[in-house]
């Protein structure tokens, strides 16, 4: 077993922020939800008791004569702020000693780097690579989410949680928040810097890197599978199974619309209604595509002769 190679990968300079993402997103979303957790607490609390609303007590910390120090800019979040800058000037300046500049020679077209890895911060993309074509995963998919985190003021219907931490209140946006960046972005992440090797082969933590290993993995195409090799048969048997997907996953997210989220499915439109639909389906193709390339060497579901999904 060949730890040594995980530590190098670790301790590379241009790896030295996804460690601390590492180290400070679990915290982050803990100390996050602790506080939405709290107030859905304090709100179930105040519903049940009306006259208790109308007191100080509609806040989760207990009523102290310090709470002008938290609510007041001047001095006081001012002078925060300055303490924090300077604190934070110190580490870059000391990081930028401590550690050198992930540069490299200049490119030598005849030796091409095995890996050849993207910035830690692309290679989620370059992990969708893999499992979609250049144009999905280059173009489409990274369209799709400026577009999508675009499109969120004008489909969210739900006005609470505007001003503090609730997960009761805001049970969609914070699932999707945490399935889309968490699940889908930070472990993509993980995989590119951590677990891919010489060829963009996957390499398990403890496997020593081997430049010549050889893996024979066919890969099938889906229609291949039911015994299609007939091109319009294929491309037709494609369409068929992604339109049962699309009808499959938008029937679930819909039922979870209708049974948990009846109010703000009630206040949506149809625009509204169809976007999320669309962005929740195209968020799940990703992990979908990846488990039945792995388990079941799928390479691609529908095969036309101008592209591939």
């Amino acid at each position: 077993m060949d730890w040594a190679q995980l530590w190098k990968i670790t301790t590379l300079p241009d790896n030295i922020p996804i460690v601390l993402i590492l180290l400070l997103l679990p915290y982050f979303t803990w100390l996050g939800l602790k506080q939405a957790f709290a107030n859905d607490r304090l709100i179930k609390k105040l519903e049940s008791d009306p006259e208790m609303a109308k007191t100080h007590h509609r806040k989760v910390e207990p009523y102290s004569k310090g709470w002008d120090k938290l609510v007041h800019v001047w001095p006081y979040l001012l002078r925060i702020e300055f303490l924090v800058a300077v604190i934070i000037t110190v580490i870059m300046l000391v990081w930028s000693i401590l550690l050198d500049a992930p540069l490299e020679e200049p490119a030598n077209p005849n030796l091409t780097m095995n890996p050849s890895k993207a910035p830690w911060y692309f290679l989620g993309l370059q992990e969708m690579l893999v499992y979609f074509d250049p144009w999905i995963a280059g173009v489409v998919l990274p369209s799709l989410i400026v577009v999508g985190l675009m499109a969120i003021p004008f489909v969210d219907v739900n006005p609470l949680g505007s001003g503090y931490y609730t997960f009761a209140q805001r049970k969609f946006a914070m699932i999707t928040y945490m399935f889309g960046f968490h699940f889908l972005w930070i472990i993509l992440i993980i995989i590119g810097v951590f677990l891919r090797g010489p060829g963009w082969m996957l390499f398990w933590p403890g496997m020593t890197w081997d430049h010549h290993r050889q893996v024979d993995e066919a890969y099938v195409h889906l229609p291949q599978i039911f015994g299609l090799e007939n091109p319009l048969l294929m491309a037709i048997f494609g369409v068929v199974a992604l339109i049962a997907f699309v009808v499959v996953t938008g029937g679930i997210t819909h039922v979870f619309f209708v049974k948990k989220m009846a109010s703000t499915y009630k206040k949506m439109n149809l625009i509204q209604y169809g976007t999320v639909q669309f962005l929740w389906i195209t968020m799940l193709a990703l992990p979908v595509k990846a488990v039945i390339w792995h388990m079941f060497r799928i390479k691609y579901v529908l095969i036309t002769p101008w592209f591939n999904i």
